[in-house]
């Protein structure tokens, strides 16, 4: 497999190591995104019309983007791999969406918010972005009520609100336990508008495979028809990523089978930095595993923590059933370890005490490999109703994949890969150091640090699509001479071409062994060497085990079915193809990363209680890696991070 090394300008070093800047604009934070919009420029609305975006993914980012551009002027298309955008994972997303409204005048504010995501991502997020995120919060609520998303209301019919991990206030709105479906069907509902009225194109079952890189610039990508199996180039102005996170390397996860990786590796090895790969969330309440071959795992929403207490045996070895076990005999160990924060902890902290208690052999279930989340406290307290009323539709699915009644026996619960903080690196403005290709949402490394808090995924993705990237884009097209740009021009013709040489290679492997094969082997060695807990000794074994591996692949894999027709095995064959690259780079990164923070727990440096150990002096700073040719170490590049209005601070919760 070869792709050639995108041609380059002055804004992207090439080879040599190099320190980033994120122009982060000077001045004070608090005025700083409202200055910058006005110092941005603008395009006229007459002219809109001339310029072509492209916008893949069609999720909470992708879709708001698409409509709200569209809604501007410009000539928009949209591209998703599902057959509609209310399939985009986006619909998946359970619990909620922060703001900072402070409805329940408990203290909240825009800072707060602010101050908790940079100390939840454990101080590796670059302040501007973040400020501004918080800053923009409260016209994400305001947008989507307008829009008819049914928030939770109170008896008086003010908007509720419930606690997430990582914070003591009561900030997050929520739709029961389906926030993120309604907030898509919001998005939806306005993309659908501008698709109505000529603005926007959508081409549903449409996979971006290559992004299109003209002197230096993102000028399209290449898609491949998921029904016809044709290759094809569509060419634009600006090339918008809203494609999602990349947990799907560790094959089992909290994503969808679908959600992948490929569009924004794809633009990596094109040119695109990426930014901190080992920053990834293992959620510490999902439905543990039940065999070896399970395909996929069940995320059971933070917000149950609200009204759910976790714990597990105190005596090593306890097999009773939960109702055998007596309360002086019950290990409720984050009210223990952090009374603070309780069961609503946040999620690193919480996920890696989970698996303490399971290595100690106080695991629950069938498998001794999950821990319990218990409401018989709250159903005594609150009534089985109430307790209904706020997660009846979380009790439902957890009762039809086990096979258990949660309001009788406590859920059993354990972590599993579920969000990336990791992506595509950009710049204040949501742009890569390729101009012209601009990534948000969780596609990008922005915002999260080494660790996102619970129902801050569902405001990113808003902010950036609603408000930051429709004040950012138009600012790089009225600063920009677009030259003309055809088919014919030769990083077209061969950007095609490269996608067509990987496609005939999968289909004439013609091997003995299934693609989900190499998949779930892949998912293991991430898993057990990058997952919640990392060695150096581990993740260079992962760096051998890796590509041994990917040898085998291309030496025996089977692709069965043809290219020209619907294929899911070349599907997925292509984005494992990429999964061997994303899996490389998140190991590499993490052994290069000597310290603890976040999502990133290297055994080698932790506090003597078992906590992550940050090493400020050496490591605050993003770590962007470039691609510098096959089977070759990549580039790294880093952008300092300053940390000017929250002081670094060791990270507690107790």
């Amino acid at each position: 497999m070869s792709v050639t090394t995108t041609q380059t300008i002055t804004e992207m070093p090439t080879f040599v190591e190099a320190s980033l800047d994120g122009r982060s604009p000077s001045g004070p934070i608090q005025t700083m995104w409202e200055r910058t919009k006005f110092d941005m420029k603008l395009v006229n609305p007459t002219n809109r019309r001339k310029f072509k975006i492209i916008v893949v993914g069609s999720g909470l980012a992708g879709g708001a983007a698409a409509a709200t551009l569209g809604e501007q002027g410009y000539n928009v298309e949209c591209y998703a791999y599902q057959d509609s955008p209310r399939r985009a994972h986006s619909v998946a997303a359970q619990g909620g969406i922060n703001a900072a409204k402070n409805y329940r005048n408990d203290g909240d504010s825009i800072y707060r918010l602010f101050y908790d995501t940079v100390k939840g991502g454990d101080f590796r997020a670059r302040e501007a972005n973040v400020y501004r995120l918080a800053e923009v919060s409260n016209a994400i609520i305001d947008q989507c009520v307008a829009q008819g998303v049914p928030f939770a209301r109170e008896y008086g019919g003010m908007l509720d609100n419930r606690s997430f991990g990582g914070a003591q206030v009561a900030r997050t709105f929520y739709a029961r336990g389906q926030t993120g479906q309604q907030l898509l069907l919001g998005a939806y509902q306005a993309l659908a508008r501008q698709i109505a009225a000529g603005t926007v194109k959508m081409f549903n079952r449409t996979e971006m495979v290559d992004l299109i890189v003209v002197n230096g610039r993102a000028r399209g990508i290449v898609v491949r028809d998921m029904k016809t199996g044709e290759i094809s180039p569509r060419l634009a102005d600006v090339v918008v990523l809203g494609t999602g996170g990349y947990s799907n390397a560790f094959y089992l996860s909290t994503n969808a089978k679908g959600c992948n990786g490929t569009a924004i590796w794809r633009a990596h090895r094109r040119g695109a930095y990426f930014a901190n790969p080992c920053y990834t969330q293992i959620h510490p309440t999902c439905i543990p595993p039940v065999g070896e071959h399970q395909s996929k795992l069940t995320l059971m929403s933070e917000s149950l923590r609200n009204d759910g207490r976790i714990w597990v045996p105190k005596q090593p070895g306890d097999t009773r059933p939960a109702d055998q076990i007596p309360e002086s005999e019950r290990y409720y160990y984050l009210e223990e370890m952090y009374p603070s924060f309780g069961n609503l902890s946040p999620r690193d902290i919480s996920s890696r005490a989970a698996k303490r208690m399971v290595d100690s052999d106080r695991g629950v279930g069938p498998l001794r490999n999950g821990v319990y989340l218990d409401f018989a406290d709250s159903i005594n307290r609150l009534g089985q109703k109430l307790i209904a009323d706020r997660y009846g539709n979380l009790f439902d699915m957890y009762e039809n994949i086990t096979g258990e009644n949660a309001y009788k026996t406590p859920m059993r619960i354990y972590p599993a890969p579920h969000y990336t903080m990791g992506g595509l690196w950009v710049d204040y403005y949501l742009m890569s150091n390729v101009p012209g290709l601009f990534v948000i949402g969780e596609a990008n490394f922005s915002d999260h640090g080494a660790n996102r808090l619970g129902a801050s995924a569902l405001m990113q993705g808003l902010a950036d699509g609603y408000f930051v990237l429709p004040s950012t884009l138009p600012n790089y097209i009225a600063s920009t001479k677009l030259e003309k740009v055809d088919e014919n021009v030769d990083a077209v013709k061969e950007a095609v071409a490269n996608v067509q040489a990987i496609t005939n290679r999968l289909m004439n492997v013609n091997g003995t062994k299934s693609v989900d094969h190499y998949h779930r082997e892949l998912g293991k060695i991430v898993w057990d060497y990058c997952g919640m807990s990392r060695t150096a000794e581990g993740l260079e074994k992962a760096l051998t085990l890796i590509p041994e591996l990917e040898a085998d692949f291309w030496e025996n894999v089977r692709v069965t079915g043809g290219d020209k027709e619907i294929n899911q095995d070349l599907e997925k064959a292509g984005r494992l193809v990429d999964y061997f690259g994303i899996g490389k780079l998140m190991c590499l990164d993490a052994l290069d990363r000597n310290e603890s923070c976040g999502g990133h727990f290297r055994e080698e440096y932790q506090t003597s209680d078992g906590e992550a150990l940050r090493n400020d002096k050496e490591y605050s700073y993003v770590a962007a890696w470039q691609y510098t040719g096959e089977d070759q170490k990549p580039m790294l590049h880093k952008e300092t991070l300053t940390f000017e209005t929250v002081k670094l601070a060791t990270r507690s919760y107790k």
